[in-house]
């Protein structure tokens, strides 16, 4: 009993009476129909059906086959269904990526959200690799800096986070309030690499002597950590910074130092309603982000 299409056939055979009327639901010529019958018969070594000239009647074994093919039939309709349903269903999994510094924007956005959906089970993959959206590696990455330009996602500018020069009231204590122009004086905290593609490391190259930058960090948290332990001044986003009291704003935010973020979902993922749902949510919380 392994070829599926012989077993379909001698089902609808059973359960149309005729050659005829199993041909055109199954879409195949007549004498396909006879010949998966007379294959199936030969194989088990009993006759499924009696013939005459209305057409064909099932025998003993033939009413068996119909009945056990019938609930074969009825149960691949409703998994076809579910399958179907798990796309406009808010359950099963949701896995977001993103960097580790959005974590305190996008925690509390995500707990909302799976507190809204109790049959959903989020997962919140960090880090600095880029997860494969292409290989399900993640449902909805969160993306910083340029646009990403990886084929099959679909990719929206998300939100603009103003970025400002911050220092903390411990070194404004000991050194003073800077000025434009009189940067050469100060301590600043910068990023490790020379070559960071971050607006604000590009101004505070050309603003900046190079010796003025006395504290360097390879991630966005350590920068963080330096400003707020006084190391120097530095540039944070201007959501981060008002979660502590202790820093000063140096420089307000400037345009040309906005962070970029883009919502990055996979094309053939993109148009479920489990995605829509939480991007719609996404959206909705960010508007408090870029005030």
């Amino acid at each position: 009993m392994d070829n599926w299409d012989e077993i379909r056939t001698a089902f609808q055979v059973a359960r149309m009476g005729t050659v005829s009327g199993a041909a055109e639901v199954l879409g195949v010529h007549h004498a396909t129909v006879i010949r998966h019958i007379d294959a199936i018969e030969g194989r088990l070594g009993v006759k499924l059906f009696q013939r005459h000239a209305r057409g064909y009647t099932p025998t003993e074994a033939g009413q068996d086959l119909l009945r056990v093919a019938q609930a074969t039939e009825d149960q691949f309709n409703q998994l076809s269904g579910r399958l179907k349903g798990q796309g406009d269903e808010v359950k099963g999994e949701l896995v977001v990526t993103s960097l580790a510094s959005l974590s305190p924007l996008l925690v509390p956005a995500l707990a909302e959200f799976q507190a809204s959906h109790p049959g959903l089970i989020v997962r919140f993959l960090t880090g600095e690799r880029l997860f494969r959206l292409e290989y399900g590696e993640a449902h909805v990455a969160i993306r910083a800096g340029s646009a990403p330009d990886q084929p099959d996602n679909v990719v929206q500018r998300f939100a603009e986070l103003p970025i400002a020069m911050y220092a903390s009231k411990g070194y404004i204590a000991e050194h003073g309030r800077p000025e434009v122009g009189d940067f050469a004086r100060h301590h600043f905290v910068g990023a490790d690499d020379p070559d960071s593609r971050a607006p604000y490391a590009k101004w505070l190259q050309a603003h900046v002597p190079p010796e003025a930058v006395t504290f360097r960090c390879n991630s966005g948290e350590a920068t963080h950590e330096a400003i707020l332990a006084g190391a120097g001044i530095g540039f944070m986003a201007v959501w981060e910074a008002a979660r502590h009291p202790g820093l000063v704003q140096v420089m307000p935010p400037q345009d040309d130092w906005t962070g970029a973020l883009w919502l990055v979902t996979h094309v053939d993922l993109h148009r479920t309603n489990k995605v829509q749902s939480f991007l719609r949510h996404l959206k909705e919380r960010s508007q408090e982000w870029c005030k």
